[in-house]
């Protein structure tokens, strides 16, 4: 009889064995001797030894325990160990920001002389990674067409450690295979990277659809409600041991345990919100679609997105973003400022509805011809839904809609 069983019985529940909504309430809790119900927040910047040998042994590795916040703090690991099960993962590595995530993911796969290939369609940071600071310290990038997966298989080279996408991309949904892509990955030795902030962990599970780490911008539907950053990687805890462990640990891009707290508490109500603003969004994204103002729309649950077959297979649901095309700058920026209840902002999956141009925000440092090639025009416009009454919503948008219609 294991330990477990001693202290809980022969019928003690397996966290494993959860569905997600209980997961996302009971995961990783570890509650001190006060049997406190809400997560304790840890704040504390290091920790106490008992004696000069037991700091010795914690040091070592010999004896479990936390030494230094830059290290972990027992509410960052409440918040890792949740997500991770939720995720489906053996590991997490909780970080300040999704950028950070982001840059941590690629640097502790890549050296001096390796290779990476990304697809274009990226957030602008991500973007400036790939293409600007990467290759700064000698590692080679190319960037392609992530829906072509004859593209991915021409960039491979022989120094080719890593590819990564976004799937859905920002700003405009784009879809990518990621089966079929972490297939051309494995095949060539390299590791796929997948960022999935626009999706959510309710949503997709690239880990389960061949993907080696996945990435969060916990900022977004994690907190979900405009409060903290955060960012996170998941995957195999031996894998995240060996190429992480010590670029964390030494650079430094810590978690706070406060906003650990915060997005610990945001994942409780992650899947209520998900599903919620998701099916608010696909609802909205027809009515919008209607609209002679709209050019195009991109959503990936309806059936005119240039990888709805793809979406349905991979997702659960369309999400909660989706972007519009109404024609040109003037068009875009006449719909936002007609706004009354949604918000311009450069955020998303905010439970308030948030509405942005890419062109001159998330994407500005893109270069005016990448943008073009991903069919990002000065007429886009990308809208976060959040859980207001649809029927406020579409009365707000609509009336924008009109606005920009009739601008010049």
């Amino acid at each position: 009889m294991s330990d477990s069983e001693e202290r809980e019985g022969p019928h003690a529940e397996r966290p494993q064995d959860w569905a997600p909504a209980t997961r996302l309430v009971r995961g990783g809790l570890a509650r001190t001797p006060y049997g406190e119900i809400a997560e304790p927040i840890f704040l504390t910047q290091s920790f106490a030894y008992d004696s000069a040998e037991a700091a010795d042994r914690r040091f070592s590795g010999e004896d479990p325990g936390f030494i230094y916040a830059r290290y972990g703090n027992p509410t960052v690991k409440m918040f890792e160990d949740r997500l991770a099960l939720l995720e489906g993962a053996t590991g997490c590595r909780a970080l300040a920001s999704g950028m950070a995530a982001v840059n941590i993911a690629l640097l502790g796969l890549l050296r001096a002389g390796d290779h990476l290939v990304a697809s274009r369609a990226l957030f602008g940071s991500c973007r400036w990674i790939v293409t600007q600071m990467l290759p700064r310290f000698g590692v080679e990038s190319t960037v392609v067409d992530g829906t072509d997966l004859e593209a991915w298989r021409a960039a491979v080279r022989p120094n080719t450690k890593a590819f990564f996408l976004e799937s859905p991309a920002n700003p405009l949904l784009e879809i990518i295979d990621i089966p079929a892509v972490a297939e051309i990955a494995h095949a060539t030795g390299a590791k796929l990277v997948v960022d999935n902030a626009f999706a959510s962990p309710i949503l997709q599970s690239p880990l389960q659809l061949g993907a080696d780490m996945v990435v969060y911008s916990a900022t977004k539907h994690i907190d979900g409600q405009g409060r903290v950053l955060g960012g996170a990687i998941l995957g195999e805890d031996a894998a995240l041991d060996e190429h992480y462990k010590e670029l964390i640990r030494h650079t430094g891009p810590a978690l706070s345990p406060f906003s650990a707290w915060v997005l610990l508490k945001g994942l409780e109500t992650l899947e209520l919100r998900v599903m919620r603003q998701s099916a608010t969004a696909a609802t909205l994204a027809d009515k919008i679609a209607e609209h002679t103002a709209v050019d195009r729309i991109f959503y990936p649950a309806r059936a005119d997105h240039p990888q709805a077959t793809i979406a349905a297979r991979q997702m659960k649901a369309g999400g909660t973003i989706m972007a519009f095309d109404l024609g040109g700058r003037p068009k875009a920026f006449a719909f936002l400022n007609a706004l009354q209840i949604v918000d311009i902002s450069n955020n998303l999956a905010d439970a308030k509805s948030l509405a942005v141009h890419p062109s001159t925000t998330t994407h500005r440092s893109t270069p005016e011809a990448d943008r073009l090639a991903i069919g990002l025009t000065e007429g886009c416009v990308r809208l976060s839904v959040g859980l207001e009454d649809p029927v406020d919503l579409e009365r707000d948008l609509m009336r924008a809609l009109n606005a920009a219609g009739s601008a010049a």
